[in-house]
């Protein structure tokens, strides 16, 4: 018997679990911050893990007042600023870090509002940082994903096939950099990717988990 069954079904990811220590301080947080589906959730965790953990979660907006909106909530729930929300060559955005200790990133392309600013993604996105990314893409290649872009060793994208989470790869000190984090760390990632087959670990110490 083949795995192509398999292999099939892990070109939609679904969730992303939370690791946290206080479940229901965390859904406080984000329930106040940024209003998420169950394409986030949490579990309680006692884990040891250290400095940056190696991933980014990002919502992407339609315009930049929507970011400001998300900052703003976010603040007031109880994040921390990374970096202020600002311009940049590639539209605006900026990042912040949850109490969880999870790093997020709000951004658009857009660098001027074209409506009122209200409190809605156009997408929810799993950045992981690699030791790799050439042979992270191929682990997950051959596992069914479709890259949808792809900058030689620095950074690739999948297709979203469907999914509700969009997967991408970025070097690992990259990622910490755009963050705006030191790239030290170790311990638990405290994540869990939601939407294969059959539990499995990534060349990076990623775990999937089968969708719920």
């Amino acid at each position: 018997m083949t795995n192509t069954t398999a292999i099939a079904a892990l070109t939609a990811l679904d969730s992303v679990t939370l690791e946290v220590a206080d479940v229901e301080a965390a859904h406080r947080f984000y329930s106040a911050a940024f209003g998420l589906d169950d394409r986030l959730r949490l579990r309680a965790t006692d884990t040891p893990s250290t400095g940056f953990r190696g991933f980014t979660l990002s919502l992407t907006v339609a315009r930049p007042g929507n970011v400001d909106a998300y900052f703003a909530a976010a603040v007031a729930a109880g994040a921390t600023v990374l970096k202020p929300a600002g311009k940049s060559l590639w539209g605006y955005g900026g990042s912040l870090q949850a109490p969880d200790g999870t790093i997020w990133k709000i951004a658009t392309s857009a660098k001027k509002d074209s409506g009122p600013a209200v409190r809605e993604f156009e997408e929810f996105v799993l950045l992981i940082g690699v030791a790799d990314v050439t042979a992270t893409k191929k682990f997950y290649v051959e596992r069914g994903l479709t890259v949808a872009k792809s900058f030689g060793k620095m950074y690739v994208e999948f297709a979203a096939e469907g999914g509700r989470v969009k997967l991408g790869l970025y070097r690992r000190k990259a990622l910490a950099k755009d963050a705006g984090v030191p790239a030290e760390g170790g311990g638990s990632h405290r994540l869990v990717i939601g939407g294969a087959p059959a539990a499995f670990t990534d060349p990076d110490g990623f775990a999937w988990a089968p969708a719920l």
